[in-house]
């Protein structure tokens, strides 16, 4: 006899598992705290952009530095050159005869004065002499006072766009022979309050 057992009910599918078929719960909107609103990428402008801003800087520093660089004060020329063998010391005696013109816009006072010498061996330097002396080494050496004109002195001045003939007398420690043969000789004349100074070669 067949089973007359009745089917039973179905269960709706929402009763079945109540969690199947329940929409996904809403969740806040995502936060990436991966970028830092502290860091460089955030807070600089692009690297190309930095870059030509750098560039520009440094270009505009570099024209003011050239214009507004230190230049001599003064300027002239070194139009006469006698020498002298010192006997017995392997030096000369130089008596070099110079114009100067104060290029400036304020009095150009001489604080220091001395000479420059190159030659094939190097360079080397000497203090002028005093111009007290030049009367004494004219009587020793005549041929010194060949062209030469009044003795340029530490405390000379010169007041703006005035020009000036002077002579000073400079002792090198080297052969007149290597003297002759030199590459340039120079007078070198330090202003007071000046960075550069001013050098007359020839």
């Amino acid at each position: 006899m067949p089973d007359q057992t009745p089917n039973p009910t179905p269960v709706p599918p929402s009763t079945q598992n109540p969690k199947a078929n329940s929409p996904a719960p809403q969740r806040g909107p995502t936060i990436n705290i991966a970028d830092e609103f502290g860091t460089a990428k955030r807070n600089l402008p692009p690297v190309k952009v930095l870059l030509m801003a750098t560039a520009g800087v440094l270009i505009i520093v570099g024209i003011a530095s050239f214009f507004q660089r230190a230049k001599p004060q003064g300027a002239g020329s070194l139009d006469n050159i006698a020498a002298v063998d010192l006997p017995g010391q392997n030096s000369v005696l130089v008596a070099l005869t110079f114009t100067l013109h104060n290029s400036g816009k304020k009095s150009l006072w001489v604080h220091d004065v001395h000479g420059k010498l190159v030659t094939s061996a190097g360079e080397s330097s000497g203090e002028a002499v005093s111009a007290v002396d030049f009367d004494r080494y004219y009587q020793a050496f005549p041929a010194l006072k060949a062209n030469a004109l009044t003795a340029l002195s530490p405390e000379d001045k010169l007041q703006p766009g005035e020009e000036i003939k002077r002579t000073v007398m400079v002792s090198f420690p080297v052969a007149l022979d290597a003297f002759n043969q030199r590459r340039s000789v120079s007078v070198v004349i330090q202003p007071y309050d000046q960075p550069v100074p001013v050098t007359l070669t020839r």
